[in-house]
Parts: C-alpha cells; sequence; structure tokens
C-alpha cells in the first residue's frame, strides 16, 4: 500500500493546486455544464413555465445535497488532516462510517420526500402553473438522489486520498451522459421534463457504482475493511461538526430560494421565478468554479495543517485566494457584458428575456467578493474551525440577503422605483456585507498561519 499524499508536505504549492484542483475544477464544470444543459433542453423543449418549475426544485436539491455535504464535505476535511498525522486506521474507519450514515440519510430523504412532495413544493413557491412540471421532475429524480450523496462523499474521499484524478473521471463520466442523455429523452423520446430527469438519475446511479468500486480495488491506498464497518460515535461527531459549514450553507441557501421565489412572485410573476432560475444558473456556474478551486485547495490545507507545516498553509490560502477572486471577477465581467445572450441561452421567450437580461447585473457585479467569500469559509472547514467556517458560510445570505429581500422592495416603491427590483439588489448587498464580515474573521484567526512549527 502506498501513501499517495506525501507528496502535499514535500511538492510546491502552486505544483499542488493546480494537480488537485484542476481536476476538481474540471469535475465542477461539466456539473455544472449538464445543470445547464438540462435547463436549456427544457427552456427550449418544454416551455418558460417549465423553467420555473425546475426552479421550484432546486431548494429541495440543495437539500438533499446539504446532506450530502454533511457528510461528505466533513470526512473529506477529516480525512485529510488524520493522513497528515499518517493515522491510516483512522482514515479507514472514516471511509467505511461515512458510507453507512451517507446511505442512512440518503434513505430517510427518499422517505420523507415522496410522503410530503405537494406540501413541500407549494412552500418552496409552487403555483397551480408550475407544481406539475415540479412534481413531475422530482418524483423521477429524488430515488437517484440518495446514490448522489452516496458519491459525493466517496468522490471527496477519493480526491483526499491522492487520486484527485480518477475523482474527476468519475464525476465527468456521470455529467457527460447526462449531456447525451438530456437531448435524446427529451426530444427524441419527447419525455418533456420527464426525460431530463431520467438522464439526471442514470447519470448519478453511474457515477456512485464507480465510486463505490474504487474503495473496493486491492490496489487503492485507503479502502473498505471489515474493521471501518462498526459505526463509531466519536467518528460521526468528528465528522460533523467539520461538515456543519457546507450542510447549513446548503439547507440555508434552499431557504432562501424559497423565500426569493415567495419575493419574486410577489413582485414580478411566474416569470421572474424563471428569470431567477436562469440567472441562479448561471451563477452556479460561476460557483461551481470558484468551488473546484477550494476543493483542491482542502486536500492541502487539511495535510498540512495535520503535520504542523503552518508555513505552507499560509502559501496555499492565499494563493486560493487570488485564483478565485479572479474567477469571480471574470464571471462578474461576462455576466454584466452579456446578460442577453446567457438569457436566449435558455429560453426564447421576450419578456423572460427582458426581465432575466435587467436582473443579471444586480446578480453578478460582486462576485469577486463571494470569491473571497466561499475561500474563506473552505479554508476554516479544512483546519478543523467549524464555528468560523459556518459563520463565514452562512452571513451573506441569511443574516443579509434575506433581510434585505424584505427591505428594499417597499423602500425602492416609495422612491419610486419598481419593488422587484429590491428583490435583485439584496443579492448585491448582501455580497458586499457577506465579504466584509468574512474579512473581519479571517483577521481575528490570524494566529493559525504564524503558531510556531
Amino acid at each position: 500500500m502506498i501513501d499517495k499524499t506525501k507528496e502535499l508536505e514535500t511538492e510546491s504549492i502552486g505544483s499542488l493546486l493546480w494537480l488537485y484542483a484542476l481536476p476538481s475544477v474540471v469535475s465542477q464544470v461539466i456539473a455544472s455544464v449538464y445543470n445547464l444543459a438540462d435547463r436549456m433542453f427544457i427552456g427550449q423543449g418544454v416551455g418558460a413555465l417549465a423553467i420555473a418549475g425546475l426552479a421550484i426544485t432546486m431548494p429541495i436539491m440543495n437539500v438533499i445535497h446539504a446532506f450530502g455535504s454533511l457528510i461528505g464535505a466533513g470526512s473529506a476535511a477529516r480525512i485529510s488532516i488524520v493522513l497528515g498525522k499518517k493515522d491510516y486506521v483512522w482514515a479507514e474507519k472514516i471511509l467505511g462510517n461515512s458510507t453507512i450514515f451517507t446511505i442512512i440519510f440518503g434513505a430517510v430523504i427518499f422517505l420523507f420526500g415522496y410522503t410530503f412532495m405537494s406540501p413541500i413544493l407549494h412552500a418552496f413557491g409552487a403555483t397551480d402553473d408550475t407544481i406539475a412540471y415540479a412534481k413531475e421532475y422530482m418524483y423521477i429524480v429524488l430515488p437517484g438522489m440518495v446514490l448522489t450523496t452516496v458519491t459525493f462523499n466517496l468522490a471527496g474521499l477519493i480526491r483526499a486520498t491522492g487520486y484527485p484524478h480518477k475523482a474527476m473521471y468519475i464525476l465527468t463520466g456521470g455529467a457527460v451522459l447526462n449531456i447525451i442523455l438530456d437531448p435524446i429523452f427529451i426530444f427524441v423520446f419527447d419525455w418533456g421534463i420527464a426525460g431530463a430527469a431520467w438522464a439526471t438519475t442514470i447519470s448519478m446511479a453511474l457515477t456512485a457504482i464507480l465510486s463505490v468500486v474504487h474503495f473496493v480495488m486491492p490496489s487503492s491506498f485507503i479502502r473498505f475493511k471489515k474493521h471501518a464497518w462498526m459505526p463509531k460515535g466519536y467518528i460521526f461527531k468528528n465528522i460533523t461538526m467539520i461538515g456543519l459549514s457546507p450542510f447549513l450553507m446548503n439547507i440555508c441557501a434552499a431557504g432562501v430560494v424559497a423565500i426569493l421565489n415567495i419575493q419574486l412572485i410577489r413582485y414580478g410573476g411566474d416569470m421572474a421565478v424563471g428569470a431567477y432560475g436562469i440567472i441562479n444558473t448561471y451563477g452556479m456556474f460561476i460557483f461551481m468554479l470558484i468551488f473546484g478551486i477550494c476543493q483542491g485547495m482542502q486536500p492541502i490545507a487539511g495535510y498540512n495543517y495535520g503535520a504542523g507545516k503552518l508555513n505552507r498553509l499560509l502559501e496555499i490560502y492565499k494563493l486560493t485566494s487570488i485564483v478565485c477572486i479572479l474567477l469571480g471577477l471574470a464571471g462578474s465581467l461576462t455576466g454584466c457584458i452579456f446578460p442577453e445572450y446567457i438569457m436566449r441561452a435558455f429560453t426564447t421567450d421576450p419578456e423572460l428575456i427582458n426581465m432575466g437580461s435587467s436582473a443579471m447585473v444586480y446578480w453578478v457585479i460582486m462576485f469577486p467578493l463571494i470569491g473571497f467569500t466561499v475561500v474563506n469559509s473552505q479554508f476554516f472547514q479544512s483546519i478543523d474551525k467549524p464555528v468560523i467556517a459556518i459563520i463565514t458560510s452562512l452571513s451573506r445570505q441569511m443574516l443579509f440577503q434575506v433581510p434585505l429581500c424584505y427591505i428594499l422592495p417597499p423602500v425602492l416603491e416609495n422612491m419610486g422605483y419598481d419593488g422587484l427590483t429590491g428583490v435583485w439588489l439584496s443579492a448585491t448587498c448582501s455580497d458586499v456585507l457577506g465579504a466584509v464580515l468574512a474579512a473581519v474573521l479571517l483577521y481575528s484567526q490570524r494566529h493559525v498561519f504564524y503558531v510556531k512549527e
């Protein structure tokens, strides 16, 4: 058994970030592309209301991803720290226990979702015109989401145990299959929104199978062992304490989307929800690029933190911050310069195009600050600082955007402007305030980088 992670404390930081971040970025880009493809094919092949119905499902998907990240992100960060301490038996226990917990969470989500589908969709903003599309999509996708939580966990562990390229190949394979099946099921078989759902579910099954196979193979550095399948309370606690940050971030994102959908319907109707669905899809594409870089950073930061290599810890933080801020800037410029072209890629409806084009600038203008905030959240998660990570990740949306999306619309209406603009503007203001708080929290934790090795 060859330790695939020793290079994390010896190779140059720039080379390591490239080695680990590139596969993560490629995986995130491909995943984002098939999310884009779902919406583009649905928008072009089914219609504007189908886009709005799909947007309603986004909070539910965020909740499911939240449970996946609770175990997946937490176990990946914890196993990196443990490997930095050269404790391979503990690493095997993290692998086995995290897989058990992921399957349990996935089964609970599946049963709960099927039992309460209609009230959940109505709570997240579904109307009589959009709920049929949302239900048709979710009834097919929901079983496959159990497999997604397994993939999320195991792909992160594959990357953290020294196989970043294999994690990329697995995730990319599922995404490419989704992109191929989408037009076949939607246009050739004429299955409508159900076709997109089946394409997604089948691709989820493929990635889950390939992820499990990796940890069964004798050639894998860390793999499934009999001793690791016994559930341990302390391992669950260790994993979830770190995973709480991305978990709460996704849960809150679901709540924020639901709140925004309600406010958008109030001030702009179903078309505003559809416009938000497209804008948010573009925003998630940029976010996934940034998140991919941070995923590449996490094994390096966690390993060197566990090994006590704090100079290297500071170096990886600085380099990741620069890259992510620049990615945010590129996303901001593209969205501000070409909003109409982005909207037209998803829909031919003139009302939807006009509404989304004017709103997109508000949504993307502060993307560089989102890059800075995300880096800080993911970094503190990597080095076992869950409280700081949680505050950083939740502040932008929960502390700032939710109140602002209620405060700004009536304020603007009293000033003679459209209340819908206030909903869009809440994103701009919350991005600025969230970055300021992230900077303050980073300064309060500056001692992390300068403890003597």
